[in-house]
């Protein structure tokens, strides 16, 4: 299932759900969002369709569940969007070195308790997994997922890895796997090539 939709153009490079779930953006300058992608409940859907939150399946269930539901449909758009920042802004203090504020993580707190009363224990063959129940019907059920993976990269191994692009007019925020975290740019080929460009036009200058 395609859905035609400005969000299903963002590069999933973050290397963590909620890392690409900030990337939903054109770009930032300091705290100015240069283009939503997250525009209305379509959008926010066929980015979960996109990342593979959703199958084709449950897209397109709630996509209708949301043509009956207008109004929560549009309350859970402004939830994403203030979710989105909230963890934007978290991950920056940890990089700046700086305490969060209270009022983000009271937000992505607010969230995951919200995500933690859909979540069951169920046993498998292979053993014990949490799965999310009755998540076919909630309109708001990427915003359990994306929660959930703020929440554990925030308290992991990894959070160090955490890094931020340095193009300009960027400010994505991606893992850094490579062995020496050397990594300057969500993408080399994007904001890397951009960058040695402006170098090289400098120095002719």
């Amino acid at each position: 299932m395609k859905i035609e939709s400005e969000a299903v153009k963002v590069n999933l490079i973050g290397g963590r759900l909620c890392l690409d779930f900030t990337n939903t953006v054109g770009g930032r300058i300091e705290s100015i969002i240069i283009k939503e992608r997250l525009e209305n409940y379509t959008d926010l859907v066929a980015w979960s369709r996109y990342a593979g939150l959703l199958t084709d399946k449950e897209a397109r269930h709630l996509l209708s569940l949301a043509g009956k539901r207008a109004a929560q449909a549009e309350a859970v758009l402004r939830r994403a969007a203030t979710l989105r920042e909230a963890i934007y802004r978290i991950f920056e203090s940890v990089l700046n070195g700086s305490q969060p504020d209270r009022k983000d993580l009271d937000r992505l707190n607010r969230e995951l308790a919200e995500a933690k009363e859909h979540e069951w224990l169920v046993h498998t063959r292979d053993g014990f997994i949490w799965e999310w129940k009755e998540s076919g019907n909630a309109l708001d059920y990427m915003l359990w997922v994306v929660s959930r993976s703020a929440a554990e990269l925030l308290t992991s191994e990894d959070l160090g890895r955490v890094h931020r692009c340095g193009g300009e007019s960027c400010g994505w925020l991606f893992l850094d796997i490579s062995r020496n975290r050397s990594r300057q740019w969500c993408d080399m080929k994007v904001c890397g090539n951009l960058a040695k460009v402006r170098r090289f036009r400098q120095r002719e200058r």
